[in-house]
């Protein structure tokens, strides 16, 4: 077993159970709290897990947008602690220097873990998060050499995400739409009134959305921008689809479809409220 030396900091970190726990009751192995002067971070309440997030950079909190967009994702654990003692043998192995401080040794970790319900395929990834600039360090790439070796060691699939991964269009939208999850009728009484927008759909479709919420607004006597914000709800939800790459406000009536399997998708809410 590689011996090393942890600082009081870290090892108050592990009885704590940081890096511990899935779902709603993990515990990322760094929060904002802690490195508060790195740069832009942000604290974000997931609709999967219903716990807080903890992201250091714009480029993270756009990967976990796109992760909390699949549906497949059945959770999403973020500051994913690294086990020391394999991190030691992976950086021994490549001839690398582990990361370290003040003579103590850092755990690594890695953005996310995400666990998977596919049917077929691997039931768990992990990402690292980079933007393209970071690449050209020789450093960080050596401790991401360090850590795509880890998982392979775990027999986990591992990728490198960049900001060239992630189309503007695609982040702006998944922004746009995360916030309307959170809705201030029940998605019963939004599937309720789902009838009348699926007509006024149909009998529109080159209409933009905004114009189409006004004439909706218009002709069952609803305050202003009610309409628009229910499709924009309704989509979030997913209960409308649409191409993800087209900007919203870009979209016309006719862009828009229904999910073929509402009532799965009306049990699976009702199961999580």
């Amino acid at each position: 077993m590689a011996s090393y030396k942890l600082d009081k900091k870290t090892e108050k970190w592990i009885k704590e159970g940081r890096g511990k726990g899935s779902g709603e009751d993990y515990l990322p192995w760094l929060t904002v709290r802690d490195l508060s002067s790195k740069g832009r971070s942000h604290r974000v309440i997931g609709h999967l897990t219903g716990r807080t997030h903890h992201f250091f950079s714009d480029l993270e909190l756009a990967a976990f947008l796109l992760l909390e967009w699949n549906p497949a994702v059945t959770d999403i654990r973020e500051q994913f602690p690294l086990r020391i003692e394999d991190t030691l043998s992976m950086a021994k192995q490549a001839s690398i220097r582990h990361p370290e401080a003040g003579g103590c040794h850092q755990i690594m970790s890695t953005d996310f873990v995400v666990d998977l319900s596919a049917p077929t395929g691997p039931k768990k990834f992990a990402i690292q998060v980079k933007t393209s600039t970071d690449l050209m360090d020789s450093r960080t790439v050596e401790k991401l050499e360090i850590e795509r070796r880890y998982w392979r060691l775990k027999g986990i699939p591992w990728y490198l995400m960049t900001d060239k991964q992630m189309p503007r269009a695609i982040m702006k939208n998944l922004e746009f739409l995360y916030s309307a999850r959170v809705q201030n009728e029940t998605t019963e009484v939004l599937l309720q009134s789902l009838p009348i927008y699926v007509d006024v759909l149909e009998e529109n479709p080159n209409t933009g959305l905004p114009e189409l919420g006004m004439l909706i607004d218009q002709s069952y006597s609803l305050e202003p921008g009610t309409s628009l914000a229910r499709l924009r709800t309704l989509a979030a939800l997913r209960v409308l689809t649409f191409d993800i790459s087209t900007p919203w406000t870009e979209l016309v009536a006719q862009d828009l479809q229904v999910i073929e399997d509402i009532a799965l998708l009306r049990a699976s809410y009702a199961a999580n409220q």
